[in-house]
């Protein structure tokens, strides 16, 4: 099977996709945003582990909000 190029995909999937990146990248920023201004204490783990960990689509930041910052 071919690999599908952009202009092979429909306009709605080059709208799905331009939105999921989207989502994703402000997702990550947001992250990566709070990740910097969060004192080290305030993070569970080592905050360069993170910053990495917030690298992963999607599942990053979700459990960097979830897991990785302390209440």
């Amino acid at each position: 099977m071919a690999k599908k190029r952009w202009q092979d995909l429909t306009k709605g999937q080059q709208a799905a996709m331009l939105t999921l990146a989207s989502v994703q990248l402000s997702l990550a920023a947001t992250a990566w945003a709070d990740l910097a201004r969060r004192p080290a204490n305030a993070v569970r783990g080592r905050k360069g582990v993170w910053a990495a960990v917030i690298a992963i689509n999607f599942i990053g930041p979700i459990l960097y909000f979830l897991r990785g910052r302390r209440a």
